[in-house]
């Protein structure tokens, strides 16, 4: 199999991989570890994953005007991005953040218009504001099952994880042209650590490890090494070789598999709401994804 097939099955992986996380780290989250705890476990366990694989990887000086920027990438891509993710998981759905998360590619379009002055065209902006629209709907009138018992605020701190996440790719563009990945991620996470573990401490200490299962176990793993170690290794393959563009493609199939899982479980189920929602949301993606030639031609 050609390098490029390998790039787009790991592309593949890592939206499987994705998908299924909005399930498992549910079934963890907040009956056996509280979120922020979780956070904790799972940034720490990666970091120091990264820092064990950097003893076997040559790496590059990191100039020390670069450093502000791994920390303001540390905050929006691991701290804030985390902490809000794993908050709202806790009090809403799987379907519902995962469809929730497809908004990056609008927010990560508005960022760069503002921060970096780029131009946002006539049917980008009517894609924005539908995926905007569908996103409110869902976040204002989606129901979940099971114990989602502040449905709302959970929806609405998923959809801060998606736009600090934007934020994190606009600030990380420039650490990728300059290095090698490896050099730079073990800092991010390490400053990452440093940031979630006031605000999880507490919650790690109250952790009845005892009367965790061995399921649960395999779970809280499967996060830390899988979802967040081995997806960031997927990451780089797929980047290396594909065009970004052709990366975030692979992001719309999250909720695809999320809800697959999700509803193949029981841990949620389709509403109304939710299909109008997420096809708002997935037009809004379309059209702002749309390249100038394509609608010139039609």
């Amino acid at each position: 199999m050609s390098t490029r097939n390998w790039a787009l099955l790991g592309a593949l992986m890592v939206s499987i991989i994705y998908g299924v996380t909005f399930t498992i780290a549910k079934d963890v989250m907040p009956e056996f570890i509280k979120p922020f705890g979780f956070i904790v476990l799972r940034v720490g366990g990666s970091a120091l994953l990264f820092w064990l694989v950097a003893l076997f990887i040559k790496a590059e000086k990191i100039a020390l005007n670069d450093f502000p920027r791994i920390i303001a990438s540390a905050f929006f891509g691991v701290a804030l991005n985390m902490l809000t993710f794993f908050e709202g998981l806790s009090l809403t759905s799987p379907i519902m953040a995962s469809v929730i998360m497809v908004t990056t590619p609008m927010i990560v379009l508005v960022l760069s218009a503002i921060i970096m002055k780029e131009k946002i065209l006539k049917w980008k902006a009517f894609g924005i504001v539908l995926g905007l629209a569908g996103t409110v709907l869902l976040i204002l009138y989606g129901k979940s099952i099971g114990n989602a018992s502040n449905a709302m605020w959970g929806n609405f701190l998923v959809f801060v994880n998606a736009v600090s996440y934007g934020f994190y790719l606009i600030i990380v563009k420039k650490l990728m042209e300059k290095y090698n990945a490896f050099s730079f991620v073990k800092w991010i996470y390490l400053f990452g650590f440093i940031m979630v573990l006031p605000f999880g401490w507490k919650q790690v200490q109250e952790i009845q490890w005892e009367i965790i299962p061995t399921s649960i176990y395999a779970k809280i793993l499967f996060v830390v090494v899988i979802s967040t170690f081995l997806t960031y290794l997927l990451n780089l393959l797929s980047m290396k070789e594909l065009k970004p563009t052709i990366v975030a493609v692979f992001i719309y199939l999250q909720p695809f598999f999320a809800t697959v899982f999700a509803i193949g479980l029981g841990k949620d189920e389709l509403s109304f709401v939710k299909i109008i929602s997420a096809t708002m949301i997935f037009l809004g993606v379309y059209l702002v994804t749309q390249k100038k030639k394509q609608f010139s031609s039609s």
